[in-house]
């Protein structure tokens, strides 16, 4: 039930996941289970380890870390576009859609980022703790009391050069239908006057888009993730666009407005990515 009326709301639910879609065998979803539950636990000592480190080191062990992830659950990684943050030293608001918990993953994989995510996911098991680990930022969408604070907490962060990424429709979607960019936490870039980068998350299936790693409706982490270890060819493209500089935008809605708005023209498939921009890791161009 929701706290108030602004609280963002999707209509995908549980009619938007095609269950018709390639699946494989019961023996290459035991072998997902084994590899993901190896990964998971790993994970514990990665929580150690960056503990430990800093810098480079750091991103780079979270980074091959989530890599290795979305290759046991069977998730094919392809980067379109170039990296989040062009100058380490300079801030960057990286928005993008939401379509899955897996959104996280990928995101991270690319780069591990400072993320704006839902109080809850704090308390997944294992993911929870990673997600943590990569510094995100926990949005209590039920108290509006507490956004003010939130974008405070995100302009400095932003001042200070981090990358901090937010999921602009507030809640998920199934992958084929989108929702309106919510403005509220744009308001951060421009306190902090730093670019905006838009990125577009898109699942496929022999090239087509897919549903099967959606999270809406009924759907629990667990339902979820049993659909994607079954999925065959799972693939989850993060188009990376060019950044919205300064200016371009007076207040937070304009800046949401043409945020969405370049985000479209790739989601819809009007803008072409030359090809020198695609990028696959070599780790996990064949999923298990």
């Amino acid at each position: 039930m929701n706290k108030h009326a602004w609280m963002p709301v999707s209509p995908c639910g549980d009619g938007c996941v095609d269950h018709s879609t390639a699946s494989v065998g019961r023996v290459r979803v035991a072998w997902r289970v084994a590899a993901a539950s190896a990964v998971m636990l790993s994970g514990v000592l990665v929580v150690l380890a960056v503990l430990c480190v800093r810098g480079q080191a750091r991103s780079a062990l979270l980074r091959r870390w989530f890599r290795a992830l979305l290759g046991a659950f069977g998730v094919r990684l392809r980067v379109i576009g170039p990296v989040f943050q062009d100058n380490p030293g300079r801030g960057v608001l990286v928005v993008s859609n939401h379509v899955s918990w897996l959104d996280e993953l990928a995101i991270d994989a690319v780069q591990p980022i400072r993320m704006v995510a839902k109080r809850d996911i704090r308390d997944w098991p294992v993911l929870g703790r990673l997600i943590t680990a990569a510094r995100t930022v926990y949005l209590d969408r039920e108290r509006l009391s507490l956004l003010p604070g939130t974008v405070a907490e995100l302009a400095a962060a932003l001042r200070d050069g981090a990358a901090v990424g937010i999921h602009a429709e507030g809640t998920t979607w199934c992958g084929v239908a989108s929702g309106r960019y919510r403005p509220a936490l744009f308001q951060a870039a421009l306190d902090a006057g730093v670019p905006v980068r838009p990125v577009v998350l898109r699942y496929s299936q022999d090239s087509a888009t897919s549903t099967q790693a959606a999270f809406v409706g009924s759907d629990t982490l667990v339902d979820s993730m049993r659909r994607v270890l079954r999925s065959r060819g799972l693939v989850v493209e993060v188009h990376v666009l060019d950044e919205v500089a300064p200016g371009r935008a007076a207040t937070r809605r304009e800046l949401a407005a043409l945020v969405q708005q370049e985000a479209e023209r790739v989601a819809h498939g009007s803008v072409e990515v030359p090809a020198q921009r695609v990028h696959a890791p070599a780790t996990i161009a064949r999923a298990a």
